[in-house]
């Protein structure tokens, strides 16, 4: 289901897809691609409104309260702050998706929970899918009310559907004569949900008989739902591990009559605008990470330069200092990738679906180590919280929180592990398309071998390019100093990682979709090789713009660079020298029980609590309103 509704063409370059091909085209992402002057002026002003507006507002009340002040909604809806990717013909700003990820590191600074309200409305909300998919109606109806502020959400996971759409089992079955579809069904951790006035919602429409008497055979499609329907219920608000003012909840659907005008594109067409709609709407995490990136570095140097241990500032202690040249570096890199990936984006000269995916992935990844490191410099207060730190009389450095908040990028929109096995798609179509058969694990031994014979002139075209290239030659890339060193290495470990991907496919052929532990350690490479990248072009960019931060700049990319490289070089070593057969056999026989000894004497609270995936049966008719601030909660 996913393969049929992915995008398989390729029909503009993609400087990350090149990266796993051994194809490095620094071209594609040098010079940095920069904005219209007029919009950039106009992303810059609504910045400085926004921080002016921003620093009146106090995160720690919204982790206290648990939930965001009624006061600050109104805040963000006055500056237009929903309205953000919107066009301006539809009432929207029209800003640029670097202007609106540098938006969300402001307002995720305050608290993530804001970050997760704006960016689960714009980037995944009502606003994204319409945009792209909408009709012209759809648009004028639906566009201006999401720019006015009010919040949207997206539906698409239930109780036992994580990864595994094809289980889908929210329904909408049309009328017979095709005016109304009726809704019904489970959605859960529904972000924005709680207080969504407007929500797309993906459900399986069953195949069915048209007014003129054709077969529609249906499919999983995208509705836009208004949230005040009858039949729709909101059951629980969640409570979770960090986002604490997160409005996430249970929505069940019971007979929700929604007009066919609603439907965003044709029937079957859903999940391929889910999957569209996050190609560009996934940076909205790695934007938020730089934010946390940036907190965190802020924290950790003045923390180490305030406290004294053995008669020197700690960070002035090797075991320190290489914290925090790793947070810096690692920051550095953050914002290059974002920089990089929303500038691709708004140029709108490359795809940048597997760019996008990267960024998503190595920032949320690299983001909560910064975080665990931060928590480690400061040690005891790292772990204490806000408020107690308060009480004591001490800063209220909300570092445990930062930890805890960070945490859910590596799973939201796309966990690390799904996320491996998207990309990792994506970077193998070429080998797909040229070996045909032979990645098919149903095609028969005849199939395979013409396949075999069709390969044989792409490979023999192919594998020559992988032998040489300009990494090899001293003075390539001299232009950029000493960061041309970092170049000639990116470009040989591209080629090196597209001979390695051969071997793999060479190897287990079809079987190659089962090595997910081979394919997640491409994928890691390819994305270490794209934050290089980043921070290289990254660097030129600013040295054209301000020499003096140019040079301040590349001692940073230099240094992550340097630790980059050794990242990149333990996962190829971890390629074809690992324990992936042994722990495969090893998780066989744990799932099989055969090591249930080793749990005994622990006590397990939850036991007796109920089943590990709740039952979805009806709701209750008497069940008590509970007011929240923008609707009715039934819980």
């Amino acid at each position: 289901m996913a393969e049929a509704a992915r995008e398989t063409e390729w029909r503009r370059p993609s400087f990350a897809k090149g990266i796993y091909l051994g194809r490095f085209d620094w071209t594609l992402v040098h010079p940095h691609p920069l904005p219209d002057p007029d919009r950039a002026a106009k992303g810059a002003a609504f910045l400085a409104r926004l921080e002016e507006v921003l620093r009146g507002f106090d995160g720690g009340r919204i982790e206290r309260e648990a939930r965001v002040p009624d006061a600050y909604i109104r805040a963000l809806t006055d500056l237009g702050v929903f309205g953000m990717k919107i066009p301006t013909e539809y009432g929207g700003l029209g800003l640029t998706l670097a202007d609106y990820g540098r938006a969300l590191m402001l307002v995720g600074s305050v608290h993530p929970s804001l970050g997760a309200l704006v960016s689960a409305h714009l980037s995944i909300g009502v606003p994204e899918p319409v945009k792209m998919f909408g009709s012209e109606d759809q648009k004028r109806r639906f566009l201006p009310r999401c720019a006015a502020g009010e919040i949207s959400a997206f539906l698409l996971t239930e109780p036992d559907v994580g990864s595994d759409p094809a289980r889908l089992r929210t329904t909408a079955t049309a009328s017979e004569d095709g005016e109304w579809y009726v809704i019904d069904g489970a959605k859960l951790w529904t972000t924005n949900g709680v207080v969504a006035g407007l929500a797309v919602v993906m459900a399986t429409v069953p195949a069915h008989t048209l007014p003129d008497g054709t077969e529609a055979p249906g499919g999983i499609s995208a509705f836009v739902v208004e949230a005040d329907s009858p039949g729709i219920v909101v059951e629980r608000r969640n409570a979770f591990m960090g986002l604490r003012g997160i409005e996430n909840g249970v929505t069940r659907f019971q007979g929700v009559r929604v007009p066919a005008a609603n439907r965003l594109g044709r029937e079957g067409q859903g999940l391929k605008i889910a999957l569209t709609t996050l190609n560009t709407g996934r940076l909205s995490i790695p934007a938020l990470c730089a934010g946390g990136g940036k907190w965190s570095l802020k924290i950790a140097r003045e923390w180490s330069n305030a406290r004294v241990q053995w008669g020197r500032p700690v960070g002035a202690h090797e075991a320190v200092g290489k914290k925090i040249a790793f947070i810096a570096a690692t920051t550095f890199a953050l914002e290059a990738v974002f920089e990089l990936s929303a500038a691709l984006a708004d140029a709108g000269m490359e795809d940048v679906r597997i760019e996008a995916a990267l960024a998503k992935l190595w920032s949320s990844e690299r983001a909560w180590e910064v975080a665990d490191e931060l928590v480690q410099i400061r040690g005891g207060r790292g772990y204490e919280t806000a408020d107690s730190l308060r009480a004591r009389g001490e800063r209220a450095v909300p570092v445990e929180q930062q930890l805890r908040d960070m945490r859910i990028n590596r799973i939201f929109e796309g966990s690390t592990e799904i996320m491996h096995l998207l990309i990792a798609r994506e970077a193998v179509d070429a080998h797909l398309k040229a070996a045909g058969k032979l990645a098919d694990p149903d095609a028969d031994l005849a199939a395979k071998a013409k396949a075999a014979a069709g390969a044989s002139g792409f490979y023999a075209r192919w594998l020559p390019t992988l032998a040489t290239g300009p990494g090899l030659l001293p003075t390539s890339y001299r232009e950029h100093g000493r960061l041309g060193q970092h170049l000639r290495y990116i470009e040989r470990a591209s080629r090196r990682l597209a001979r390695h991907t051969f071997a793999g496919m060479a190897r287990w052929q079809a079987g190659m979709e089962h090595r997910q532990a081979f394919l997640g350690r491409v994928v890691d490479i390819g994305a270490e090789l794209f934050a290089m990248s980043a921070c290289v072009s990254r660097v030129a960019l600013l040295r054209d713009q301000d020499p003096e931060r140019g040079r301040s700049a590349e001692q940073l990319a230099d240094a992550f660079c340097r630790q980059s490289r050794q990242r990149t070089e333990e996962q190829f070593r971890a390629l074809w020298s690992n324990t992936d057969t042994p722990d495969r056999r090893l998780s066989r026989r744990v799932l099989a029980g055969d090591y249930a000894w080793l749990e005994r004497g622990v006590i397990d609270a939850s036991e007796g609590t109920g089943p590990w995936i709740a039952e979805w049966s009806a709701p209750g008719a008497d069940l008590p309103d509970q007011r929240w601030p923008y609707g009715t909660l039934k819980t």
